[in-house]
């Protein structure tokens, strides 16, 4: 069965972020540049902002829903990501997956080149979202898939090596 088509958009196409880094470069290139944005906080003090933790527990809990519900607004309100606990996901297949990921990004750029995204296609190796030729990019490569719901799946990018977890 053929996957349905997307509609979440296109990308433009860009290079790898690995393979710019691998490249003797006297600055970083002025795409990856954000003047725009607050430099990183870089400190030795523990003292800094914790990632919100919401606890999917705690959700379904009548006891403390509520509270949690609070967290989970105020951490997409104000942070734009947050971690979850006690999701039911086991230790070790979180382990396997982060190992696989680590496994695929390790690949030599011809084997990630076989999962390039397609132009006008938002789904593969590379950077999601890109819209213009001047448009501010991530200093990063990513893989983007869809996985739910199911029909939209494309076989093509579950990668033969590394092996399926």
């Amino acid at each position: 069965m053929e996957p349905k088509p997307t509609n979440l958009g296109t990308s433009l196409l860009v290079p790898s972020v690995q393979e710019l880094a691998k490249k003797t470069l006297s600055t970083v290139p002025s795409r990856y540049v954000r003047l725009d944005q607050d430099p990183p906080i870089i400190s030795k003090i523990t003292s800094l902002p914790e990632v919100p933790v919401i606890d999917l527990t705690k959700l379904f809990s009548e006891d403390f829903k509520e509270f949690e519900l609070e967290k989970l607004h105020s951490a997409c309100k104000n942070w734009g990501f947050f971690q979850v606990i006690n999701h039911g996901v086991s230790p070790s297949l979180v382990e396997k997956l982060k190992t696989g990921i680590r496994e695929f990004f390790n690949l030599p750029l011809e084997e990630k080149t076989k999962f390039w995204q397609k132009t006008g296609d938002i789904e593969g190796f590379g950077q999601a979202f890109v819209v213009s030729e001047e448009q501010k990019l991530d200093w990063a490569d990513m893989f983007y898939m869809i996985t739910l719901p199911a029909h939209m799946r494309k076989p093509l990018f579950i990668p033969p090596t590394p092996s399926p977890i």
